[in-house]
């Protein structure tokens, strides 16, 4: 006998995915029989059976492996294994396949940002750090190179303008600017004591700045005596202080700078000029000589060059 419903049960078991899943539909197949034919002798029509999905095929057994026309006959769930046809395995499994990779791939992503900014954040870090330490190690070398030169290290003992002992720890903790002349002089010290105190206003406005404390010491301690000097420093900076002394009390102050000075000859009136360095020394807070000035450099130059040692400054 001819089963052509077993073909198409197994045609229509691999399209739809699972029998069961179409239990309450019918199949009609047409059953030919050429031994009833055969037995009656009379012609016999086709048989029509409507036959469920649940019901026995071709008889009252339906065996677990079927014979069809073409071998034995596997039912499609065993052959995929689920419900779902081949495609949408093929899909489910690719989809399988590809989600933990691209999990993977992102978590090694962002595992290499993260070492990256560790990586960078730390060569900035090291760089920072070695930059200070130059800048450091240079400021220290450069007060050493000071102290080595030992440029205004000793300290001296004078007389303000008002008549008040004046030593160099009186001025420690101030930025001071000082300058070594004297109240004869023609042209020059005038004019170096305006450009010192034309740099002291202009660091005053200022106001994140320290204030600088101008400083004048005479070369030329037979004249300028307290008074004189009181007379004088009233034509220049309102916080100048003038100091003098003995001749031998103000050789020791100069000497301790480096200064040169020499009176000239006398004049028909008893007059002379000193011959003197002409220089204006900067002394930090700890009182060292950190730097000088000729007369070649303008006010604004010299309060730049004040700022920029300020900002550098390292107390010791």
């Amino acid at each position: 006998m001819l089963c052509l419903e077993r073909r198409m049960l197994g045609l229509v078991g691999f399209i739809g995915g699972d029998l069961h899943a179409t239990s309450g539909r019918l199949l009609r197949c047409t059953v030919r029989s050429s031994a009833v034919q055969q037995s009656s002798g009379s012609t016999h029509h086709p048989q029509r059976v409507w036959l469920s999905s649940q019901a026995p095929l071709c008889g009252h057994h339906t065996p677990k492996h079927r014979t069809g026309l073409y071998g034995p006959f596997t039912h499609p769930q065993q052959t995929l294994g689920s419900s779902r046809g081949p495609l949408s395995l093929f899909t489910q499994r690719v989809t399988l396949s590809q989600g933990p990779n691209t999990s993977t791939a992102k978590i090694r992503l962002r595992t290499r940002l993260v070492v990256t900014l560790l990586f960078g954040g730390g060569l900035l870090g090291t760089w920072w750090y070695v930059r200070n330490e130059k800048q450091q190690n240079h400021r220290m070398q450069r007060i050493e190179q000071l102290k080595k030169v030992a440029l205004g290290q000793g300290d001296f003992s004078l007389l303000d303008h008002r008549g008040h002992r004046r030593t160099k720890r009186d001025f420690l903790g101030s930025w001071v600017l000082l300058y070594f002349g004297f109240t004869h002089c023609p042209d020059i010290c005038p004019e170096e004591l305006d450009k010192v105190s034309a740099v002291v206003s202009t660091l005053d406005k200022d106001r994140s700045l320290p204030a600088v404390q101008p400083l004048f010491v005479t070369v030329d301690p037979e004249r300028d005596n307290v008074a004189a000097l009181e007379r004088y420093v009233k034509d220049f900076h309102p916080r100048l202080i003038g100091l003098t002394g003995t001749p031998e009390e103000v050789k020791v102050a100069g000497k301790d700078y480096r200064v040169y000075a020499s009176p000239g000859p006398k004049d028909e009136d008893g007059d002379y000029i000193v011959d003197h360095t002409i220089l204006i020394y900067l002394v930090n807070p700890d009182g060292l000589f950190l730097d000088y000035y000729n007369r070649m450099k303008d006010d604004v130059q010299i309060a730049e060059s004040i700022r920029n040692h300020m900002k550098s400054y390292v107390k010791l």
